[in-house]
């Protein structure tokens, strides 16, 4: 077991200066419907997670990771899990966020989720209540963040996972144009 290194003076985080709280027991789920909302007293979140997932509160889901770790930071944070795609009316659920939208299309990807190696359709959906299929549209991310700048123009659209660019880096889109690839 080797000793570990302590940090150097020149390190910082992007957590410096954030204080973390501890949510008040019964800790309760982040909402995901304007009544849960509007029953811990928020008339607009600051930010709003679109995920193609079913929505569980548990770190091996990232929204729920990222959800409580900006709520522990005193950001009001919302869930807007498996939203119907085809109209842009779930993501106006909420109100337009304070911040941004932040949009993954889940766990897995979405076409893999649709789709076996030879190309044929799954029979059920690893992520979604029951195995139900057709939760989520083909390449998700796109959609959702589509409907996210449909709803409210002008708000920025955070979208995070792995996507084949260059390669299979990172990428991330903000706001309406913007696209920037990271290694």
């Amino acid at each position: 077991m080797s000793p570990q290194r302590p940090p150097r003076p020149e390190e910082s985080s992007i957590f410096d200066g954030i204080r973390f709280r501890l949510p008040e027991p019964p800790i309760r789920h982040l909402p995901m419907t304007r009544a849960e909302m509007e029953s811990r007293g928020w008339d607009e979140v600051d930010v709003v997670f679109v995920t193609g997932d079913a929505y569980v509160d548990h770190p091996s889901f990232a929204m729920a990771l990222l959800g409580r770790l900006l709520e522990a930071a005193g950001f009001r944070v919302a869930i807007l899990a498996q939203p119907n795609w085809r109209s842009a009316d779930p993501w106006r659920t909420f109100g337009r966020p304070r911040l941004f939208f932040a949009v993954s299309a889940g766990n897995m990807d979405s076409m893999i989720n649709h789709y076996t190696a030879n190309k044929k359709v799954r029979n059920d959906d690893a992520y979604s209540p029951g195995g139900e299929i057709g939760r989520r549209p083909d390449r998700a991310t796109l959609a959702y963040c589509q409907r996210a700048r449909e709803a409210y123009p002008g708000t920025p659209v955070v979208a995070g996972g792995w996507r084949p660019l260059s390669g299979g880096s990172r990428t991330t889109t903000t706001g309406a144009t913007r696209c920037v690839a990271r290694s």
